[in-house]
């Protein structure tokens, strides 16, 4: 028999009846269950030990006594029918507004606790259908840097992105302030640049290695911050990485100010003048222009960030995680 044919007798009905004989203990007993005469039963039950090429009944056994294949087809069934309610519950739910997946694209600056903070209220949703708790909408969170947010946004694999630099050319997406993030340039107390005296140039930081983060932009053209002409560049994967080879002395930097706030207190990192301004980057959130009114994810993670709280608590709240 084909890998077709066994499909078509695998049904949701034959595994519906693998559990009533399993729970019912004997043929009879689950063929009242289910409004049949135990000799249908019994002619399914050998259809299905065909296909499979399976025995899934001991026939010594005078109760409806399972053979480990049979457990494990019913352990395998019972989940298999749960999903399958499950996608019916969640296909109904959709039809109602609610979008199957809701990518979030965030620049690694963005605080990941006010983020989690969002995550966790929007799972204790109610969606008001009568269903349980939590709307039927998956989340997917992806983590980009600098242009990699916008192109992940335009390129259409992500629906919200949030963290973003500048407003793109062009009439696409819908763009909105965020909220402006202090960026603070410091090294290791050991590092050569701490041992300065005065109010540190150009020229100063050039001679030092410099703490990048890579942009994550594949099509974009990529955007290299902070880095001055001719200086050596270590260029890491995320901001946390880039705060510990800062804590190491591996090289200057800067980083969100609330980032690095508790190690400059600690006085593990310290922040040297510089020749430039205290520099403040204004972050943004972004979505497509589809022509159509969001669905009610997008539309729920939209009402959220026009809180100023909310946005506040994205820019500034770095401190308490493990970085």
């Amino acid at each position: 028999m084909s890998q077709t044919d066994k499909r078509r007798v695998l049904t949701p009905e034959a595994l519906a009846m693998m559990d009533s004989i399993a729970r019912t203990g004997s043929f009879a007993a689950a063929a009242r269950e289910m409004g049949k005469v135990p000799s249908a039963l019994t002619y399914s039950v050998r259809q299905l030990e065909e296909a499979l090429d399976v025995l899934l009944f001991d026939r010594r056994s005078r109760q409806a006594e399972l053979t480990a294949a049979g457990r494990e087809l019913l352990i395998e069934g019972r989940r298999l029918l749960q999903e399958m309610d499950a996608v019916t519950n969640r296909v109904r739910r959709v039809a109602t507004g609610w979008e199957s997946e809701l990518t979030i694209a965030i620049d690694d600056a963005v605080a990941r606790r006010a983020l989690f903070d969002l995550m966790e209220r929007f799972y204790q949703l109610d969606p008001g259908d009568g269903a349980p708790a939590g709307p039927p909408t998956r989340l997917k969170l992806r983590v980009e840097v600098l242009s990699g947010t916008w192109e992940a946004l335009l390129s259409g694999q992500a629906d919200l992105a949030v963290g973003t630099s500048a407003q793109p050319p062009g009439n696409s997406v819908f763009c909105e302030l965020l909220g402006d993030m202090e960026m603070v340039f410091c090294v290791a107390p050991h590092h050569a640049l701490a041992r300065h005296e005065g109010v540190l140039s150009a020229a100063d930081i050039a001679q030092h290695r410099i703490i990048a983060v890579a942009d994550s932009a594949r099509s974009l053209a990529p955007m290299t911050v902070g880095v001055l002409p001719g200086q050596e560049v270590l260029t890491v994967p995320s901001m946390s990485s880039k705060l510990e080879g800062l804590l190491r002395g591996l090289g200057c930097g800067s980083l969100p100010a609330s980032m690095v706030r508790r190690h400059l207190e600690a006085g593990r990192l310290v922040a040297p003048p510089t020749y430039r301004d205290k520099r403040i980057v204004p972050l943004h959130y972004a979505w497509r222009n589809t022509g159509q009114p969001p669905g009610k994810a997008l539309a729920w993670w939209l009402e959220q960030l026009q809180s100023a709280k909310t946005r506040e608590a994205l820019v500034h709240q770095h401190e308490g995680l493990l970085l």
